[in-house]
């Protein structure tokens, strides 16, 4: 069997705890990889993976936290995109779908669940035809599929799917399926899977400048986050995956681009399960886009908006009157109006789009995406959209093929990424089917072990494995009865997080599904990571207090009337991870 294809096995297999994060740099400084991935998000950690299973020396370098970015803050959904079908994009839409299939059945179907629509017709026979007839290519375009193919239904029926909807909302209704995932826990194991298979994969680390020799880019001056230490990597090509940043990574060759990316900002909002009686997701049509109602753990995310942002990429601000718009929309087909009080959490993402020039709306810029050679040695990659990171990490390392191949007989080792099971899903399948055995073994509820088995799959047992010396791990945190306090200690001890904010924004997600955002369950997640991370008494209050301002921060941005101030507002707080700087920027 070739080895790069091999599945590994849960346990510290791609482990990223403190003692990793140290022995990277370790092995960063002064050393010489194959491939330098710059950005943590989804794309750059497909890439690490792509690159590391081919059998090339791999690091991946993120200057925040993995995920930080675009990647924890997308509509999470696996699918195709009705809207691009619409438009007729349809070599777009036939590889999400065949990615999304990838994903339910082979790469990580402990991470990624079907979930249904409804699509609320709202004029008699053409539209149900014209919808009806979208939906048939739909079902068809990414060829075989598990999902349930659409289905019509009455007015009535409609109804008593969705109970919330007004009758004067529709007059029929059809049904269809698509996936969804947490979108930051998937990126983080892609990470994580890539360092099973050898990369050297750090958060905290920020590129600020490009070693170059004559018209080469052989590497780049790295920086911690943290400690502000220095140190040289080179590489034989470097590859930009920093999304809505690329053009600052490119602006540092002194040359132009292949592509500039524009930044898009798509607004949710988190309510509570009971506000919308419904046994489904909705989609809506809005004048310039769609918006979505999508189930989530016990909640529902709406969303999206699609407007240009050029502020402080880092922390996009979702302004007053975004939320209001996004209520506005939701609320014209709810019998029972949602309030600004209903609102949990908010979150604002930003979507890189390639750019066709100043005064194109990017809700009408396409989600293909683009790979360039720009110089010898650096390759960029932008545009796309989540769904189809394995192909945009694959076309990428494939990009990098004439800096990594001598002589005109070397070819590079073709991707295998289509077989290769993120950590958590070999054995996923035969382990969700005994979930009680495992409840009564483990000695915690059934419906706990399926949430842990939809977040952790087979690497379950690990996260619980602590709890046999501390029964107090089995109790939910404080202030988020979703999670174990399990669950807090793993994120710091082979999960990679390093702050607070990275355990209550992204390795949970308390910070949108709380109506406190996560300061109540703040001292008691720090209490648990402090001793893994050597957080003396001082460094744990500062971690609290940091997250407290940010969420206080988010609050009065979410205040603002227009984009101006909610950025001013959002990067009042102290101590915020700021954007990505280089040194020549």
């Amino acid at each position: 069997m070739n080895p790069s294809t091999t599945a590994v096995q849960p346990g510290h297999a791609g482990r990223l705890g403190p003692d990793e994060h140290r022995a990277a740099w370790e092995r960063l400084a002064g050393g010489n990889v194959d491939v330098l991935i710059v950005g943590g998000g989804v794309t750059g950690a497909g890439a690490a993976l792509d690159a590391a299973t081919r059998g090339l020396s791999t690091a991946l370098v993120e200057a925040r936290d993995l995920a930080s970015g675009t990647s924890s803050r997308s509509s999470k959904l696996f699918h195709g995109g009705l809207r691009y079908l619409e438009q007729l994009e349809l070599p777009l839409v036939r590889e999400a779908l065949r990615e999304r299939e990838l994903m339910l059945t082979r790469i990580a179907p402990h991470l990624v669940e079907p979930v249904s629509f409804l699509y609320p017709l709202r004029h008699r026979g053409w539209e149900r035809l014209y919808f009806g007839a979208g939906l048939a290519l739909y079902d068809t375009l990414g060829g075989r599929s598990t999902l349930p193919r659409h289905r019509h239904l009455t007015r009535a029926g409609a109804r008593r799917l969705c109970r919330s909807l007004k009758p004067s909302a529709l007059v029929g209704g059809v049904v269809y399926h698509d996936a969804q995932t947490d979108d930051a826990r998937h990126t983080m194991t892609v990470a994580r899977t890539a360092a099973a298979h050898g990369a050297v994969v750090r958060s905290s680390t920020e590129v600020v400048d490009l070693l170059r020799e004559d018209d080469r880019v052989v590497g780049a001056v790295l920086r911690d986050s943290d400690t502000g230490d220095t140190c040289r990597l080179r590489a034989r090509v470097v590859l930009n995956c920093t999304g809505v940043w690329n053009d600052e990574v490119q602006r540092l060759t002194g040359e132009r681009g292949g592509f500039s990316v524009r930044a898009s900002k798509g607004v949710h909002l988190v309510v509570p399960q009971d506000r919308i009686d419904s046994g489904t997701g909705l989609i809506l049509r809005t004048e310039n886009s769609v918006l979505f109602v999508i189930p989530w753990r016990g909640r529902w995310v709406i969303g999206t908006t699609d407007t240009d942002w050029r502020l402080d990429r880092a922390h996009p601000a979702a302004t007053s009157a975004d939320i209001d718009y996004v209520l506005g929309q939701v609320n014209k087909v709810l019998a029972v109006p949602l309030t600004r009080d209903d609102v949990l959490g908010v979150y604002a993402g930003l979507r890189p789009l390639l750019s066709a020039g100043e005064g194109t709306s990017t809700a009408k810029l396409s989600r293909e995406h683009a790979v360039h050679r720009s110089v010898p040695g650096l390759v960029s990659v932008a545009g796309g959209k989540y769904t189809t990171y394995r192909v945009m990490a694959r076309d990428a390392i494939d990009a990098c093929a004439p800096d990594l191949v001598r002589g005109a007989a070397g070819r590079l080792a073709p991707s295998v990424t289509a077989e290769v099971p993120l950590l958590g899903a070999v054995g996923y399948r035969a382990m969700a089917r005994r979930t009680s055995e495992l409840a009564a073994e483990l000695g915690v509820p059934e419906t706990r072990v399926s949430h842990l088995l939809r977040r952790y799959g087979t690497m379950s047992h690990t996260v619980l494995a602590p709890a046999a010396d501390d029964p107090t791990l089995l109790e939910p945190l404080e202030g988020a009865l979703d999670y174990l306090r399990a669950e807090v200690r793993y994120a710091a001890t082979h999960e990679a997080a390093l702050h607070l904010d990275d355990v209550l924004t992204r390795r949970t997600r308390i910070s949108v599904e709380t109506a406190h955002r996560g300061i109540d369950s703040a001292a008691d997640a720090a209490a648990l990571v402090a001793p893994v991370l050597g957080w003396d008494d001082a460094t744990a209050a500062r971690e609290v207090e940091a997250y407290r301002a940010r969420v206080e921060s988010e609050r009065a941005s979410q205040e603002e009337p227009d984009d101006a101030g909610a950025n001013a507002a959002r990067l009042a707080a102290p101590g915020l991870r700021r954007t990505w700087a280089p040194a020549h920027g």
